[in-house]
């Protein structure tokens, strides 16, 4: 099944597609950091700003539709500028099959590539596939941060990690 799904990046055909697959995974109410995907407007605009700056940007495609992605966002600061935050999401029939590391693997590449020494993200301490993944590629705890998050009442710790690639 991998073999059928090509990871490329991102560009102006795979728009609509992302916002889809973004809103499917923000409505599940578990992973992102936002419950429904931005209006589409917000997404184009964040897109074609990621392209614009060069910014590392990878969309797993299968059938034609977008069925995953991963980003990482140089921080604009100068004295911050050597790295960037990762995001990432997998539609659910996508999920356990190697996708997700095939897809950071190629962004975090792609983001050294560029010159970013040091990558980070926060992830929900419920999230164990997702944590897993990331030690698997690298990254490490760097703190916790207590009811971090708050969804439909329910209180989580966010687990910041980040992996230094010099």
């Amino acid at each position: 099944m991998m073999s059928e799904i090509d990871i490329v990046p991102i560009a102006e055909q795979y728009i609509d597609s992302f916002h889809r697959a973004l809103d499917t995974v923000a409505h599940e109410r578990r992973y992102l950091t936002f419950l429904e995907a931005p209006p589409l407007d917000s997404t184009r605009a964040f897109v074609r700003d990621m392209i614009a700056k060069g910014h590392s940007q990878f969309v797993a495609i299968a059938d034609g539709a977008v069925v995953g992605w991963c980003d990482i966002r140089r921080h604009a600061q100068p004295i911050h500028a050597h790295g960037g935050a990762l995001g990432m999401g997998i539609l659910p029939a996508f999920r356990g099959k190697g996708l997700g590391e095939r897809l950071i693997r190629m962004t975090i590449e792609d983001a050294q590539s560029k010159g970013l020494v040091r990558i980070e993200l926060n992830v929900h301490a419920d999230n164990a596939r997702a944590i897993r993944l990331y030690e698997r590629v690298g990254f490490v705890r760097e703190g916790i941060g207590k009811d971090f998050v708050c969804i439909d009442g329910r209180y989580l710790d966010v687990i910041s990690m980040a992996i230094v690639c010099r």
